[in-house]
């Protein structure tokens, strides 16, 4: 199934949901989005939606009329995720510690990219399938981890080997460890903690 997922976003669209400028349209374009977030957390993307319309206080119709297709919606979900994860690393890059900041940055993303089962399947999918509605948010991402991973770097923090792409794997094989697991067996941070020490030239923890 999360294979089949994986192909619905990496096949290009010639449709792409975008915020309508009207304010009540838009209204309704952002509680389909929160209703979404929350019901594939709990239920995956198959979710109901019908169930996703009635929460978010709309009707079938006009979800239908902001997302055409349940893929448009996952796809309309992954890119406001990357796009808050592009915006986290521009305001870290600042950061007096820029190990610290790196750090900071890849539990956030981890976080992001375990918020819902599969969503690890097709964001590595949407990173490598040029095309795609969420491949533009994907390269922005990395341009902006890139720019952490460089400071650090020359700081002398981070190994000068490990790339960006290296990175992104820490990044989702620890969300799909989190996404898979029981909370009560969850043990993505174990797994996160000793991925960046590994890069790190000296541990911080």
């Amino acid at each position: 199934m999360a294979q089949a997922q994986a192909q619905a976003v990496a096949a290009p669209s010639a449709f792409v949901a975008s915020p309508p400028k009207r304010a009540d349209a838009r209204r309704n374009y952002e509680a389909i989005l929160v209703a979404a977030h929350a019901a594939f957390s709990r239920d995956g993307t198959h979710a109901s939606l019908e169930d996703i319309a009635r929460t978010a206080g709309v009707s079938i119709a006009t979800l239908y009329r902001h997302f055409p297709s349940r893929g448009i919606l996952v796809d309309a979900l992954i890119r406001e995720s990357l796009g808050r994860l592009t915006a986290r690393a521009a305001e870290l890059s600042g950061a007096a510690r820029p190990i610290q900041a790196l750090r900071e940055w890849v539990e956030d993303a981890v976080a992001h990219a375990s918020l819902f089962r599969g969503l690890t399947t097709l964001l590595h999918a949407a990173y490598y399938a040029e095309g795609s509605p969420g491949y533009e948010s994907c390269q922005a991402m990395h341009a902006a981890a890139l720019r952490l991973l460089k400071r650090a770097q020359a700081a002398g923090q981070v190994k000068p080997s490990v790339t960006a792409e290296e990175l992104w794997a820490i990044i989702l094989s620890s969300a799909w460890i989190r996404e898979t697991s029981p909370m009560e067996h969850d043990q993505s941070r174990i797994v996160l903690r000793f991925a960046l020490d590994g890069i790190t030239s000296s541990p911080q923890m």
